[in-house]
């Protein structure tokens, strides 16, 4: 089946109680067993739910995987791979990372003995002089949060496998409909389901996706054994949004373009940041890594200064000044003060996260009315 197609159909069947096309929002925390262990399927709630299983059959399918888990957040997600390892293993991950993932690593697991690394990536060979006899673990995030970097999934992944270490690749902002890791060498995909799969603004939710099973076995019980599950109205939304996943992606995508163009020619502008741009650093691999390129455009302003950022966040009408992304309505962040801000500030400037950066969700409004919003917006710097 083509992507389009998978999105509605993917890993799908009708309720066999009713018929239902939609799988219903199963509400229940146990199940009737015929005898001690004899059952239909399921038996807890936090173990089995059948609208959990749709979703996570869906996503499973859209990615091209062969099983899908789902969570209450992306980072119970997250942390659900940080379970695979063991006190004195390694993890590499690129430096331009959601702020949320970065503390989890760092304030949580580092003190469990866990062991970090963050670099850029853009060059394997980067990756290559980091890997120790104790790496594990390779953590991506591509096109990066909030700078928008990409990364060559494909060549980094060949890295990983001479030394036998798993890698995980965050595809929350380019989604399946874009970009499939698990196709480039990925072995787990992770969404948070958040962002374009719910798409609505209206659920926290995560997933991951793996084609290992002895893989999806040891995730499964993590999954069970640590309980972090996503409930079935969770799962249920999540579900409904992906079927119209690939149709929001392409308005997603074709109004960021406009905007990046935008924002590229505007006097109040330093730099623009979105791979669709031929002079992103990572536009030739982005081309060829993905179908098109994202819904999400960060900007920095020509002087890193908190208060200028803050005015010109602060006057949008059409933007919300929100945190998270991905949703129908266009959002803007200060990633410094907002997404990012658990990371310290010298390591987040080095990856260019300053006071001057602001963040856009590019969301499906028309774009004349988004590009009118920025350049009102913008004016504040303008006319000072």
């Amino acid at each position: 089946m083509q992507f389009d197609t998978l999105a509605i159909h993917g890993g799908q069947h009708h309720d066999p109680s009713t018929g239902a096309v939609m799988p219903p929002i199963y509400q229940t925390s146990t199940y009737a067993q015929e005898a001690p262990g004899v059952h239909k399927g399921y038996e807890y709630g936090r173990t089995q739910n059948p609208t959990r299983h749709a979703l996570e059959h869906s996503i499973a399918a859209i990615e091209g995987g062969t099983h899908g888990l789902g969570f209450g957040s992306g980072l119970a997600a997250v942390d659900a791979c940080m379970k695979l390892l063991k006190p004195g293993d390694h993890v590499v991950s690129t430096s331009d990372l959601y702020g949320g993932t970065y503390r989890l690593f760092t304030k949580i697991y580092e003190p469990f003995g866990l062991k970090f690394s963050f670099a850029p990536l853009a060059d394997p060979a980067e990756l290559r002089s980091l890997i120790t006899p104790a790496t594990k673990m390779v953590w991506l995030e591509t096109p990066t949060n909030p700078m928008l970097n990409v990364l060559d999934i494909k060549a980094l992944a060949a890295e990983a496998a001479k030394v036998g270490a798993m890698v995980v690749v965050d595809n929350t902002f380019a989604t399946p409909y874009l970009q499939r890791p698990l196709e480039l060498g990925a072995n787990i995909v992770l969404h948070s389901a958040t962002k374009y799969l719910g798409g609505h603004s209206d659920v926290i939710l995560g997933l991951l996706v793996v084609a290992d099973a002895a893989l999806a076995e040891r995730l499964y019980f993590i999954q069970n054994a640590s309980g972090a599950v996503c409930g079935p109205m969770d799962s249920f939304l999540v579900l409904r949004g992906i079927k119209t996943l690939h149709v929001r992606m392409e308005r997603h995508c074709q109004n960021a373009e406009a905007i990046a163009a935008y924002l590229s020619t505007h006097p109040a502008v330093r730099k623009v940041y979105y791979p669709g741009l031929k002079d992103h650093p990572g536009h030739a691999i982005a081309a060829r890594q993905m179908k098109h390129f994202g819904g999400m455009v960060s900007f920095a302003l020509h002087d890193d200064d908190l208060a200028k950022a803050s005015a010109v966040v602060s006057k949008l009408k059409v933007f919300t000044l929100a945190e998270s992304l991905g949703g129908v309505e266009s959002l803007a962040g200060h990633p410094a003060t907002m997404t990012h801000a658990s990371i310290p500030k010298a390591d987040r400037e080095k990856t260019g996260v300053t006071d001057g950066l602001i963040r856009l969700s590019v969301g499906l409004e028309d774009v004349r009315d988004l590009t009118a919003d920025l350049d009102q917006a913008l004016s504040v710097l303008l006319n000072k």
